[in-house]
């Protein structure tokens, strides 16, 4: 009666709806039977208020027995007396007040008994959001409830009515007290506060607060109103009605026709205006360049936010067109770089940032995505491209597209070779859809992803747009957060309420828990009632399970019981049916029975259709066409079609939520998002205006489900599991270098986001959150860990100490080819334990790649992969089929063998290792080419090759035109080769047939009318001719001379646009690879050849041969050998003379005795330590010297101290001085003129070259020329004075002075080995001889006794031979007297005033540019480590190059914060000086304190460069080489980037010679002012031990005369010299030519070193020359 009283109450008239559920929840409470009871009386609420009055429930509860029927008018007033039989009156109050008081203890003792027995059978805890147990608990929970409710209302009735005082009364008399009891100790549990708490727990409770001020609502959430629970046979359902919209709170939907021109509209063919979510994001999409996160349900229209960004990105790039600014389009038009110096392709200013690049989560979906975007940007001319392990693009169709569409592995690889012209530069618009993936296994890409293009953007400065597409998130703050979104302007959040259709969830939980058939049989029954309903009201529905064999299981179960209802073919069956649906299974019936799967056209009989990766491809594609066009109305799928293919259905059910984990070892829930994208799935926009949604699962699962769906559980982050690959791939691409970087690396990360949020999930207790807020300490920990184990791996080099990570072999291998850290682990521990492996072994080396270990063997396959491995596999398979290894194996053997499998999991098992398998062994071919395993590695990259066409090595190589050739050919060709046995000489055998006619390879093959086409195809085989010719270097080294030419015919459809080969030098004795290349011939220059010079070790002795094979890296069985004899090849005698330098007092310029002289070395007081020891012999003596000393060592005092001698013995004499560069004379000659051309000596000083002509009056009184050696040899050519015919050659001149010269000095004389010094060596020899003939003028009585022979002074770097130059050149190197190798001085290496650190740093990559662009960072490391407020110079080999350069040092230095870390002067006065500048890239990198330095500079800007660079003004200097050469401009620290530069004669890269790399090393170290200098020469990773030895070791000086033999012995007729064959002979004598041929002859293709064959092959090189003259007219 107090009840109806108060629902009375609660149902006011003047009450809102809202206000009238809100008192009856506190009325009736929230139980079951409340609720139902509430939505009976809330939609009459008004009524009953209205009228309902206290006496209609009196009368009604009197009526009911519930009160006497003398009771009064109101409840709780009077109730009138009655008299009784005696008339005597009763006190009807006090009864009923113990009546009240009665009940009010009654109740209160049942609902205690009905508490203990729910607490006795183990009721849940009352803070539950929804309770799911067993049908007795429930029952008991149940009653328990409702006694509660009845005492609570029976205590409260007897309160009010004064029956009850106190509460406690009843408490005492309830269980005899016992209730009092538990209620007083439960209070007290739950009231101890802080001084119940443990330390630990009042840490843990600390660390969650929010900051002081926080504000944050709060709701409990509860399954949403209207959730209606029901209960079956053996089955719980919980249904949860579609969520409500508020259309008035919805923003106005936005018209495009209105928001943008229409040539954009064109993007968006079909819609009209924009949906609500759509026109929320639209203003942030289309009119900013914010980062976006939009959270949505699927089907709300993300996709079309994702073509707002795209289309505002066309536009802003010039792209498409832009009404707003018509000129957009021509931005970019002067900022490309036009000066693409070394012949390198990069990036173009204009090219950065202007594509866009989809991340899709699958290849499906990727595909879906390409042909979406394909149509809608059709219009507007977009080209959409899919780059997915599935589809492949050149580069030229790469760099073609406006937008790639990949997924987040393939994207990751591409980010990881980046660098200057890769892709990764490209992006400007990154669209990642499905981010909530970052929860899934695969999330640490996405994570790797996003961090890498923070890293960029932040480096580089230049803006990547990223747009997010997820699902409905929990924490969609932590995601933005991690995206860099921000939260008012780029974040949006939208719930269920907007998706499109309207879907009801059902929850179902099947009870039959233990007995797995039972509850399978069970969750069909409940899926058959679920999927006869939806098809009887005229609905398709998609069954998803989580097995592949699920799915047809799932369909026969399906087919069974609708045949044993009767109904399959009036429900199920589309045959016969009238309308779409028959119309569509005519359509499609014929298709369906040709199909290969027996299964789909057992189903589709039925009206059902299965779809899972296991199909073959063309089978999947039919069945989606089947169920989107209705020929079937039920489709068993596994949940990849969920996210792959957009293929809606009205009702979704998901059978079962058990899916194995392999990690685990065991079956895991299925995750709430999958759950979620596969609701998704419900509702056809288009067709339905609701979708239906049903979860069956086990009953205990059922709790956990819902109880997700009512708490918000975050996503959290899986990156630690993959952290070390990433951090390989990071050192890889050289963005991390050492552990504080990694840190920096993992705070972009979404771990690190959701590591600060919650750190206990990710190891972080509470002291050490308190002690590390920002949780450098873990990350640290972290990123160390992950160190230590890929150096174990040897992945990378980790030093503790310093903290240093530098990238090796195998760490670069695994990163490029994306091979896990276990694989490596794996690879490492096989290949080390079979030094020598077999095919067979290799092959099983590749199958046990972790890579692999998802491939599961099921027992009901073994039979068949038993089959295989009898018929299909020619190498033995080391492990059994039982195991994964064993398993891949034969399939892999089986995929090559392209022999037929016929179950649909093993075709899938096959596919996926073969998409995987070359792949990897790819990956294990480079390793064994780093280890130098020459037969290892010859037999991977045969299998890679093997497993890319499916064509076993051993076969013949026509397999490859299989599709143009029948079969007997190949059966004819290989008829005698079975097996492994068959040898590797198919390929000898293919191109043998060339050498017969074509009507015999006809016969041979078995097809007399082919044989014309099998002859074509066999000359289609790419194989080169190679030649070899060894010339010996050192006893350590030999230079190899390979010639490669291409010998096959050219055809576009099977060879492309190039042809690459391998390249090895292997020692078959020792099966070791000495060097390896990638050649590539392009088609634009077939058949040119190849000529390439390769610095191979020896070892003494040498062995008998070396091999040079050439493997195609594309054609299988196409490969070249060639073995190198050894047997006429001498090794040079081992010199090594080197002069050691004396511990003498350094003598003061007061030495010279002669004030003039001394006032030219006025800035110092001694001479250095090799000045002091050459004093001597340089100044009081005529002796020839040859100086060999490292750059910077003082050797242009040595030649002004020679020529202060011969001016002061004899001032008519002349000086002359060569330079072989003329960069080097001109600074020679700006110095000399400078220095001796002024007071007091005032010498004149003239330049000899090609731009300078002077009169022979000028020659005359000159005292010193500069010349360069072509000069030089043209002027002395005229020696003689025998130029009758020539009266106004320059050659007549020279007879003016040139007996006047006293002395010749040739500076760089190392140089004589270079293209230039066949002319050094004709002045030198030619210079000896005219002193000679001189002399003996001299003798014979001559009146001018003053002319004496001409002085030579060579300069030089450290040698290996200096006896044969110092005796070429006159000094006397025979014998051991006191004169003899007097003038001889050959230094080491490390002698040099300014001691010199090197550091030899290796860099990957066969691509030149790429390789350049990775050696940015580490310069800049470079700088920041060695010479932090030094002047550095960085030598490059191009003009572009220094520009790159310059452009990524500024962007690391803003990534810094100190953009102006180089500048050393005020910014004002810098930018006067920049005001003067021609060229705008030097401008630009001038104000950040970077100079350039190249040729193509005007004169003014490079002087004004030296000028700020010698001043302090700017730190950094980028030069080409030339700059080594030309300007004396010496640096603390000298960075070489780079040894190679573009030779436009060969069109190719070649080396650096070493001694311009010593040069340009030779700069380090400031004589003044440091006391070490530095150098960092940065080489392609392969030439590492090349340079690490000879930069170190001298390298020998070889005459390169041979290659000019003809031109200077023509020139020695022509003036005189040479009369006869014996004179030519007797000419030679005097070059360095013939001593090097007698100390080397090998090299110059001598049979020895003995006199007579010396002087045989001296005479049959004359005779070759005499011949070639006369041929030559």
């Amino acid at each position: 009666l107090d009840m109806s009283q108060l629902v009375m109450s609660a149902c006011s008239p003047s009450s809102s709806d809202e206000q009238v559920q809100s008192a009856l929840f506190d009325t009736l409470g929230e139980s079951e039977r409340a609720l139902e009871v509430m939505f009976d009386i809330v939609p009459r609420a008004k009524d009953i208020g209205r009228l309902v009055t206290e006496d209609t429930i009196k009368a009604v509860a009197i009526e009911r027995g519930d009160l006497p029927r003398l009771a009064s008018s109101g409840a709780f007033g009077t109730i009138a007396a009655s008299r009784g039989p005696g008339g005597r009156g009763v006190d009807v109050e006090a009864e009923r007040l113990e009546l009240l008081r009665q009940e009010a203890i009654d109740a209160a003792n049942e609902a205690a008994f009905a508490q203990a027995a729910a607490t006795a059978v183990g009721g849940t805890s009352a803070h539950a959001t929804h309770s799911v147990v067993r049908e007795s608990d429930r029952h008991a929970q149940k009653l328990a409830k409702k006694a509660a409710k009845r005492a609570a209302v029976a205590v409260k009735a007897a309160k009010d009515a004064g029956a009850i005082v106190d509460e406690r009364e009843i408490s005492q008399l309830v269980l005899g007290g016992q209730a009092q009891l538990d209620y007083e100790a439960e209070w007290g549990q739950h009231t101890m506060g802080l001084d119940g708490m443990s330390p630990h727990e009042t840490r843990e409770m600390l660390m969650n607060l929010k900051p002081e001020g926080t504000k944050e609502y709060f709701e409990k959430k509860t399954l949403p109103s209207g959730t209606e629970r029901e209960y079956g046979d053996g089955y719980e359902v919980v249904t949860i009605p579609p969520p409500r919209l508020d259309l008035a709170a919805l923003p106005p939907r936005i018209v495009l026709a209105d928001a943008m021109p229409n040539s954009h509209r064109k993007a968006f063919a079909g819609t009209e205006s924009l949906n609500p979510m759509q026109s929320q994001v639209y203003d942030t999409a289309y009119n900013t360049q914010e980062n976006i996160l939009v959270c949505a349900p699927t089907g709300a229209g993300k996709t079309n936010v994702a073509m707002l960004t795209v289309v505002a990105h066309l536009r802003d790039k010039g792209i498409i067109e832009n009404e707003d600014d018509p000129y957009a389009a021509y931005a970019h038009i002067g900022t490309e770089n036009n000066g693409q110096g070394g012949g390198g392709t990069g990036v173009t200013v204009s090219q950065a940032g202007r594509k866009i690049v989809y991340i899709a989560p699958m290849k499906a979906l990727a595909q879906e995505v390409v042909e979406k975007f394909s149509s809608k940007l059709k219009a507007l001319n977009i080209v959409v491209k899919e780059l997915t392990g599935d589809m492949q693009l050149t580069r030229a169709e790469a760099d073609r597209a406006d937008i790639l569409v990949t997924t987040p592995e393939k994207w990751d690889v591409v980010t990881r070779k980046g660098g200057d012209g890769s892709l990764s530069q490209t992006c400007g618009l990154l669209i990642i859809d499905e981010v909530h993936l970052l929860a899934d296994e695969r999330g640490a890409v996405i994570e790797s992803l996003v961090a890498r293009v923070h890293r960029l953007v932040e480096s580089s400065q230049r803006q990547v747009r990223i747009l997010g597409l997820s699902a409905t998130l929990p924490n969609y703050k932590d995601v933005a957060r991690f995206l860099h979104v921000d939260e008012s302007r780029g974040l949006f959040y939208f719930g269920p309420e907007y998706r499109p259709v309207p879907l009801q969830q059902q929850y179902v939980g099947v009870t039959e828990i233990k007995d797995r058939f039972r509850r399978e049989k069970k969750m069909n029954d409940v899926c058959y009632d679920i999927v006869t309903d939806a098809l009887q009201r005229g609905h398709q529905v998609m069954v998803f399970v989580h097995s592949r064999r699920g799915t047809g299981e799932t369909a026969r179960a399906l087919a069974d019981i609708a045949t044993k209802e009767g109904v399959l073919d009036s429900v199920f069956r589309t045959q016969g049916k009238e309308g779409p649906a028959g119309d569509a299974y005519t359509k499609y019936v014929d298709r369906a029975n040709k199909s290969r799967s027996k299964e789909l056209q057992e189903h589709f009989g039925n009206g059902m259709g299965i779809h899972h990766a296991g199909m073959l491809r063309n089978d999947r594609k039919l069945t989606e066409q089947m169920f989107s066009d209705g020929a079937i109305k039920v489709l068993c799928c596994t949940a990849t079609l969920a996210w792959g293919v957009n293929l809606p259905a009205h009702t979704v059910v998901v059978k079962g939520t058990e899916v194995y984990n392999p990690e685990k070892g065991g079956n895991v829930d299925l995750s709430i998002l999958d759950v979620m994208q596969i609701f998704g799935r419900a509702g056809r926009p288009q067709f339905d205006k609701s979708g239906e949604a049903t979860l069956i699962t086990t009953h205990d699962a059922l709790a956990r489900y819902l109880d997700k769906l009512v708490r918000d559980v975050p996503i959290e982050s899986t990156f630690i599991k993959h952290l070390a690959d990433h951090l390989n791939a990071e050192v890889v691409g050289g963005t991390v270098t050492t552990l504080q970087e990694a840190v920096e690396w993992l705070t972009y990360t979404y771990l690190y986001v959701r590591m600060c949020k919650n750190p206990l999930s990710y190891g972080v207790n509470a002291d050490q959150r308190d002690q590390d807020p920002q949780l450098r300490g873990r990350s640290l920990e972290l990123v160390r860990d992950a160190a230590k184990l890929l150096d174990e791996r040897r992945m990378l080099r980790f030093d503790p100490a310093s903290g240093n990570l530098a990238v090796t072999d195998l760490g670069r291998v695994a990163s490029h080819f994306y091979i896990r850290a276990e694989s490596v682990a794996t690879f490492n521990e096989m290949l080390d334990n079979a030094p020598d492996p077999s095919d067979a072994d290799l092959i099983h080396i590749i199958c046990c790649a972790e890579e692999f270990e998802n491939v599961k063997v099921r027992p009901e396959e073994l039979g068949e992969v038993d089959k295989l491995k009898k018929e299909c596999c020619p190498l033995t398979v080391r492990a059994p089929v039982e195991e994964f290894s064993g398993k891949c194996c034969v399939l892999l053997q089986a995929y090559i063998s392209r022999f037929k499998v016929n179950s649909f999991t093993l075709i899938s098992d096959t596919n996926y290792i073969a998409s995987n398998a070359g792949r990897v062994a790819r990956a294990l071919f480079e390793m064994c080419l780093k280890r130098g395993a020459a037969s290892a590695a010859v037999k991977l990259l045969r299998i890679a090759k093997s497993v890319d066409h499916r064509i076993w090595w051993f076969l013949t190589p026509l397999r490859h035109f299989e599709a143009e050739l029948p079969g007997n050919v190949f059966k004819a060709l290989e008829s005698r080769k079975l097996g492994e046995q068959a040898g590797y000489d198919s390929f000898e055998a293919a191109i043998s047939l060339l050498d017969m006619l074509p009507k015999e390879v006809g016969q041979l093959c078995h097809w007399n009318r082919g044989g014309d086409k099998i002859y074509r195809f066999a000359s289609y085989l790419p194989r080169l001719e190679m030649s070899c010719n060894v010339q010996p270097v050192t006893r350590g080294i030999l230079r190899f001379q390979v010639h490669l030419k291409p010998v096959f015919e050219w055809h576009g459809r099977w060879h492309g646009g190039a042809e690459g080969f391998w390249l090895l030098v292997e020692d078959g004795e020792n099966n070791r690879i000495y060097h390896h290349e990638y050649v590539l011939f392009p088609r634009r220059t077939h058949p040119e050849s190849m000529d390439l010079e390769l610095s191979i070790p020896a070892f003494d002795p040498l062995p008998p041969q070396y091999y040079l094979r050439a493997i195609s890296d594309s054609w299988v069985s196409c490969e070249m050998l060639l073995p190198v004899s050894f047997k006429h090849v001498l090794l040079p005698s081992r010199q090594m003379p080197y002069t050691d330098l004396f511990d003498l007092t350094p003598l003061p310029t007061t030495a010279l005795q002669e004030p003039n002289y001394e006032h030219l070395y006025s800035k110092f007081p001694t001479f250095n330590p090799i000045q002091t020891q050459l004093f001597h012999v340089l100044y009081h003596t005529d002796t020839p010297v040859l100086l060999g000393a490292p750059t910077g060592s003082g050797k242009t005092i040595v030649a002004e101290l020679g020529l202060l001698r011969m001016k002061r013995v004899n001032p008519r004499a002349k000086c002359v001085y060569i330079a072989p560069l003329k960069s080097l004379a001109r600074e020679r000659l700006k110095e000399w003129k400078s220095r001796l051309g002024a007071a007091p000596l005032n010498w004149s000083v003239l330049e000899l070259s090609g731009d300078t002509r002077h009169d022979s009056r000028a020659l005359n009184k000159a005292d010193v020329l500069v010349c360069t050696p072509e000069k030089w040899d043209l002027i002395t050519r005229g020696w003689r004075g025998n130029s009758n015919d020539f009266a106004e050659s320059p050659a007549s001149t020279g007879k003016k002075f040139i007996r006047e010269v006293g002395l010749l000095i040739i500076d760089e004389i190392h140089l004589l080995g270079e293209e230039r010094g066949a002319v050094l060596e004709a002045i030198v020899s030619r210079t000896r001889l005219i002193s000679k003939f001189i002399e003996q003028e001299k003798g014979k009585g001559s009146e001018d006794d003053k002319f004496e022979a001409t002085r030579i002074i060579g300069l030089s770097t450290a040698l290996a031979n200096p006896y044969d130059l110092a005796d070429w050149i006159g000094i006397n190197v025979d014998g051991h007297s006191v004169d003899a190798k007097r003038g001889l001085y050959n230094f080491r290496p490390s002698v040099r005033p300014i001691p010199m650190e090197v550091h030899i740093q290796g860099f990957p990559g066969r691509h030149y540019c790429p390789r350049m662009a990775t050696m940015n960072k580490p310069c800049y490391a470079a700088i920041k480590e060695h010479s932090a407020k030094k002047p550095v110079i960085i030598f490059v080999a191009s003009r572009r190059q220094t520009r790159l350069t310059a452009l990524d040092l500024i962007s690391y230095a803003a990534g810094d914060e100190n953009p102006s870390a180089f500048l050393g002067c005020p910014d004002a006065y810098v930018e006067s000086i920049t005001s003067t500048i021609t060229d705008a890239s030097l401008r630009h990198t001038l104000s950040f304190g970077i100079g350039l330095h190249h040729a193509g500079l005007t004169s003014s800007d490079r002087e004004t460069v030296e000028k700020m660079f010698l001043n302090g003004d700017i730190q950094v200097l980028v030069a080409t080489a030339t700059l080594a050469w030309g300007v004396n401009l010496p640096a603390h620290l000298v960075i070489v980037k780079g040894t190679e530069f573009f030779d436009g004669k060969t069109h190719r890269y070649v080396d650096y010679p070493v001694t311009d790399v010593l040069q340009m090393m030779g700069r380090a170290g400031r004589p003044q002012f440091d006391t070490e200098g530095i150098a960092v020469v940065m080489v392609a990773e392969g030439k590492k031990i090349f340079y690490k030895k000879f930069l170190y070791e001298p390298f020998p000086v070889e005459s390169c005369l041979g290659e000019r033999m003809m031109e200077n012995i023509n020139a020695e007729i022509a003036i005189g010299t040479i009369n006869s064959i014996v004179e030519a002979v007797g000419y030679l004598s005097w070059t360095f030519f013939a001593r090097r041929v007698k100390m080397n002859p090998s090299f110059y293709g001598a049979n020895s070193d003995s006199e007579e064959d010396v002087e045989d092959f001296f005479f049959q090189t004359v005779k070759n020359t005499m011949k070639a003259l006369g041929d030559n007219g």
